[in-house]
């Protein structure tokens, strides 16, 4: 019998996917050629793989018994494949990062050219995006998180500066009106501009001081989904509509040029920088081991390399 590969990888996409539309997103295929190429496939093998209804799509039991065995093939056959890639003189190929918006705007610019530079015939496709994801079945490579939000069983590295704050300020003409905040338990009595999560979430603001913590559920006119609307917030507190707490690197631009006045930076919070995480497989797609590897030759000397999280 002979089946085409990609038609064995669009089963398994939009099967792990669980939809023709997110495959698609994933994969970059059209949801029109997933479906095609599932057809084409269940045509010759003679059973219905996908259960197919207008809400959503699952395996069959035929599906799933054919899904079990043919990730890990899959999986054994990309990684032939990449054995071939590395005797290339040039890494080639392309790779996939799933990343929150706040590394998109403070991290990857610093490292996104020069990498490409370096490895010209790398496609580099970035997904900036706050969900909580798995990024192997969002089709992703390898993903860029916080500590706090690395998924398990991975392998870290750090990526980026390793300390980072979060700031508070305001404009100026907001500050002279309303008081400026001498304690973050005061920030109760002003206008907070605040980001949800996609979760739902509203994160609550945390300050430190000589071992002191304390949070505070931010409360105000304006509240956006983190992520692409953040630069929202920012406008807003530039304009004088509330106070607004975020990455300082977002803000030094205007902390700089006097539109946002910072207040409570003693309490300012330092956390960690964030890491570039993967599945520890024993063959990496030769485009995600120059990035690996890229950003290792990169980092800062003085702080711990690779690390792997488990539960």
């Amino acid at each position: 019998m002979n089946i085409d590969l990609n038609d064995l990888n669009a089963f398994v996409a939009v099967a792990r996917a669980g939809g023709f539309r997110d495959a698609a997103r994933a994969s970059g295929v059209s949801a029109s050629g997933l479906s095609e190429a599932v057809r084409r496939l269940e045509t010759q093998l003679g059973v219905r793989l996908l259960h197919r209804t207008t809400r959503s799509v699952a395996p069959t039991e035929a599906g799933r018994g054919l899904l079990t065995r043919l990730g890990p093939a899959l999986n054994e056959v990309e990684a032939a494949l990449d054995i071939v890639n590395g005797f290339r003189d040039r890494p080639a190929g392309t790779l996939k990062l799933n990343v929150p918006v706040s590394v998109a705007r403070l991290v990857l610019p610093a490292i996104v050219s020069p990498f490409l530079a370096a490895y010209p015939d790398i496609k580099l496709e970035v997904v900036a995006e706050e969900s909580f994801v798995d990024v192997l079945a969002a089709g992703c490579d390898a993903g860029i998180r916080y500590g706090e939000r690395l998924e398990q069983d991975m392998i870290a590295v750090p990526i980026g500066p390793r300390s980072q704050r979060m700031a508070v300020a305001a404009a100026p003409a907001y500050f002279d009106q309303h008081g400026r905040p001498e304690h973050p338990r005061e920030l109760v009595n002003h206008a907070c501009l605040s980001g949800r999560f996609p979760s739902g979430t509203v994160p609550a603001w945390e300050f430190e001081r000589n071992d002191e913590l304390v949070q505070v559920a931010p409360a105000g006119p304006l509240i956006v989904r983190i992520g692409g609307a953040v630069d929202l917030l920012v406008d807003a507190a530039i304009a004088g509509s509330g106070i607004i707490c975020l990455f300082e690197d977002w803000l030094r631009p205007h902390l700089d040029s006097g539109a946002l006045e910072p207040v409570l930076e003693p309490w300012w919070q330092r956390f960690q920088g964030p890491f570039l995480y993967y599945p520890g497989r024993r063959l990496m797609p030769a485009p995600l081991k120059a990035f690996v590897d890229f950003v290792k030759a990169s980092a800062d000397p003085t702080f711990p390399g690779t690390v792997t999280r488990h539960t």
